[in-house]
């Protein structure tokens, strides 16, 4: 009996069969050289996604292997031996120097950070929502501009990851009273904003957590009117990896002012992308 193994190897095939697989055989080499031009195009054209690649998932699989601790453990332990406690603006350098020079940290770096510090001085919020606390970096940034008496609520979903932003907010300097973090999902927590964190109203948004969810929950605040009229939301990220659907709905609602400030990923300024700076005119 003829078998599946005999079929490919090309046993038991007729001979005009047969002739074709070692035909195609002999060209594969020729192929291969053919697309070598191609493959070396897109190696140059997209060089610095490669060196990002290799840099936040390659690399970074390794050290959470061989350390056993996440990057943002990592990157405490060095703002710990390398920081002042009592000022964020040098654990902010101190976080810089490390995604420079150390492990890229993927935050928001400090170009973004002057836009997003220059705007909070500007609006003077009293209350400010974050959505993505992450280590912390945007946190500070924000703790730091705010006018005396205003209030800071940052969300982060993943325990591990907020009790590292937890310590860094805390080692700056900044009080509970000052700055809360709340640690859940923010599908779960915006609901429940008003009746257990007694935020009635959120002057200034910023969306730093995962794309994809930022028109989930830019919804989810227009359904439960935790925006005023003239509050102003933030979302990074919007050009990469980009936030598109967001977009669209922001831009053709007509409840939203959109502005896109271009700027590049830190230590990477060839990769572009942009926080998109949105005033909202109310529910119309």
């Amino acid at each position: 009996m003829e078998t599946p193994w005999r079929r490919r190897r090309g046993i038991g095939l007729s001979p005009l069969l047969s002739c074709a697989l070692a035909q195609v055989e002999t060209m594969s080499p020729a192929i291969a050289l053919a697309f070598l031009p191609l493959v070396v195009t897109l190696l140059v054209r997209y060089r610095h996604y490669f060196r990002l690649l290799v840099r936040t998932v390659l690399l970074r699989s390794l050290r959470d292997c061989l350390s056993g601790l996440r990057i943002e453990e990592r990157a405490f332990s060095y703002v710990l031996t390398h920081a002042l406690p009592g000022d964020p603006s040098h654990i902010l350098t101190t976080l810089d120097h490390w995604s420079s020079h150390c492990e890229y940290l993927s935050h928001m770096g400090p170009v973004k950070g002057q836009i997003l510090m220059r705007l909070v001085e500007e609006k003077t919020p009293a209350c400010v929502l974050e959505l993505g606390t992450y280590c912390g970096y945007s946190t500070l940034l924000i703790a730091r501009a705010l006018p005396p008496g205003s209030r800071l609520l940052t969300v982060e979903r993943d325990p591990r990851t907020a009790a590292v932003a937890e310590k860094i907010i805390r080692l700056a300097g900044f009080d509970e009273h000052t700055v809360e973090l709340i640690v859940g999902s923010s599908e779960e927590v915006i609901p429940r904003l008003r009746t257990q964190h007694q935020l009635s109203r959120a002057d200034l948004v910023l969306l730093a957590h995962r794309p994809r969810y930022y028109l989930r929950d830019l919804q989810l605040l227009e359904a439960h009117a935790l925006l005023p009229a003239g509050a102003t939301v933030l979302a990074d990220h919007v050009l990469f990896p980009g936030a598109p659907r967001f977009l669209q709905y922001t831009k053709s609602c007509g409840r939203y002012r959109c502005r896109i400030h271009h700027t590049g990923l830190p230590d990477f300024p060839a990769i572009k992308d942009g926080i998109a700076q949105l005033t909202y005119a109310g529910p119309g």
